[in-house]
Order: structure tokens, then C-alpha cells, then sequence
């Protein structure tokens, strides 16, 4: 008897909603019941040291003003608390949201915030070593009993985390990224993986754009398979799509991305990291996107959150 085949897992959206402008506790809480109306499933806050909202005030404002809508960091950036202190905010995040927290942790890359805050910015391969080590003493937080823990920059002796996150085992796990080292990471241990053009330069630039074409994201995810094994297939796939232009002068819309970050107008058009056209042809390229990598989760930033609701209507839960 041949086996059924398993349903594709549902394309999901998010928003990052760091820069609300000048936010109230009225215009916070209207923004999230409005996100969680147009059926975006998570909304996301990043951790930077700019004009945005700090993440762990602003994720429970917005638990609180909605019902179903999940609650993401995205991401934490590891070097800017200890990882003990990080784990309970989240487990408390978790708890008084009802588990509704997607926890996303990262090495940090925005050299700014490092400039100016007066952080030392150490090597890629240093601040991934650290984010390895966080996540598991993260994880030992959250699990049953006391952690131990000795590392090379974290030691834990007998700490029990408490409050234990409400999620069991713990909050889906979000790590994102664009280098090998750092997505081999995420695929040991994420239970969502964010794919992201390589940000070597600490900033987002038109330096970003080979490294956001289809051959650049097979190239990531061979690397997440390999290190993944058997647990690849439970993975969730995530992208960030920096551009969303609904639009009936699609070709045109991509000669314009191609220019700014040098690719040809086929590649922009076909980059996961971008959405132009028709309201049907967005759909198309969504469907295609996951047939083609996996990608059944999109996040998007708040300027198309308008745009976007037509799309998630059309694709009714597909």
C-alpha cells in the first residue's frame, strides 16, 4: 500500500514591527490587534539600539492586546545580556503569553550598536562561539532541574531557571542567518531557521545582493541539511523579504531591484528575498518558493502590512 503523503506545512507571515513611530500604548496595542485581523500569525520585534522599541516591554504589550497572535524576538542579540537573564525574560514572555513566544537569538551584526554603545564588536567566529554556548545554557534553563554549564565564556553552577517557560519543551527556537557557520548552528538546534543574505559588512547594503539569489539560498540550505541529519524535515524555513511592491508593472519594478543591488532583473525577480507583481503572481512565486526551498514562513516589514492582506486572503490557509 503506497503512503499518503503529508500536506505541505501552511505559508505563514510575520511583521517586524521594531519602528512604530512615535508609539503610544493606544497606537501599540491598535497595531497588533490589526496584524493579528489581516491573519499575520507572528509579529516580531529586533533588538537594536536605535530609535526602535526595546523587545521584551513591547512583545508583552502586544501578547496582551491580542488573542492568537504569536510573539517573536527577532532576534536577540546574545553579546547585549547574559544568557541566564535572557532565559528568564523569555520563560516570562512564554508564561504570561500564554505560549505564544517564538524565541529568536542571534550573534549580533549591526556594528553600529556596538560602536556607539561601546560594546567591543570580536570576530564572527568568536560571537558565534558565544551564541553556541548561550543557546545551550538557554535550553538548560528551560529544561527540568538546575543547569550546569561550563564553557569557554559562560559558567552555570546548579541554577534552576525559574519560571520554566509555558511551551514544553521550550519556545520554538528562531536562529537566522546567511553564513555557514552560523546556519549549521541553527540547524542543530533551531526549530525555525531564517534564511539571510551574508551581512559581513554590519550593515544592509547593495553589497548584500549575490548572496540573496536562488543559487545562494540552495548553497544555504545544502548546508543546513548536511548538519540537520533527520531532523531537517521538521525544520520551518523562514525568510526575511526586505521588499514587497503589489504592483501590475512587475518587470519594471524588477529592473529597478536589479540595478540597486546588482543583479540581473531574472535574478531580482526570482530572489526569496523580495516580492513584486499582481496579487496572483505573489501568490505564484510564494507557492513556488516553498516547492523549490521549504519556505513556508515569510517576514515582512511593516510598510507592507497593508499590501499583504489581499495575498494571505488569496492563498486561504494554503
Amino acid at each position: 500500500m503506497s503512503s499518503v503523503p503529508s500536506a505541505p506545512r501552511p505559508i505563514t507571515f510575520g511583521v517586524q514591527c521594531s519602528s512604530p513611530g512615535s508609539a503610544t500604548s493606544k497606537s501599540w496595542a491598535e497595531l497588533a490587534r490589526k496584524v493579528e485581523d489581516l491573519g499575520f500569525v507572528r509579529l516580531t520585534v529586533s533588538d537594536h539600539l536605535d530609535e526602535q522599541l526595546a523587545p521584551v516591554p513591547a512583545l508583552m504589550a502586544a501578547a496582551t492586546a491580542t488573542s492568537r497572535l504569536r510573539i517573536g524576538s527577532l532576534v536577540f542579540c546574545n553579546d547585549y545580556r547574559h544568557p541566564a537573564m535572557l532565559a528568564k525574560e523569555a520563560a516570562t514572555l512564554d508564561l504570561l503569553s500564554d505560549g505564544r513566544l517564538d524565541f529568536g537569538i542571534g550573534a549580533g551584526w549591526m556594528s553600529a550598536d556596538y560602536e556607539r554603545a561601546g560594546i567591543p564588536m570580536d570576530s564572527a567566529g568568536e560571537r558565534i562561539d558565544r551564541l553556541e554556548e548561550a543557546v545551550q545554557v538557554i535550553l538548560g534553563l528551560f529544561s527540568e532541574g538546575p543547569c550546569n554549564f561550563l564553557g569557554e565564556h559562560y559558567r552555570i553552577d546548579g541554577l534552576s531557571g525559574l519560571p520554566k517557560p509555558r511551551q514544553a519543551p521550550h519556545p520554538p527556537l528562531f536562529i537566522g542567518g546567511g553564513g555557514k557557520r552560523v546556519l549549521q548552528l541553527a540547524a542543530r538546534y533551531a526549530n525555525i531557521i531564517g534564511l539571510n543574505p551574508k551581512l559581513t559588512a554590519g550593515v544592509i547594503d547593495s553589497s548584500v545582493g549575490a548572496d540573496a539569489t536562488e543559487a545562494a539560498t540552495d548553497r544555504k540550505l545544502a548546508w543546513i541539511a548536511q548538519a540537520a541529519g533527520p531532523r531537517f524535515a521538521e525544520l520551518e524555513i523562514q525568510v526575511r523579504t526586505q521588499i514587497v511592491i503589489v504592483t501590475n508593472e512587475r518587470h519594471a519594478v524588477a529592473e529597478s531591484l536589479a540595478s540597486g543591488f546588482g543583479l540581473t532583473a531574472e535574478e531580482a525577480l526570482k530572489t526569496p528575498h523580495a516580492l513584486a507583481g499582481t496579487c496572483e503572481q505573489i501568490v505564484e512565486d510564494l507557492l513556488y518558493r516553498r516547492e523549490r526551498f521549504g519556505i513556508t514562513s515569510v517576514g515582512v516589514d511593516m510598510d507592507a502590512i497593508e499590501s499583504l492582506g489581499p495575498v494571505i486572503s488569496a492563498l486561504d490557509g494554503r
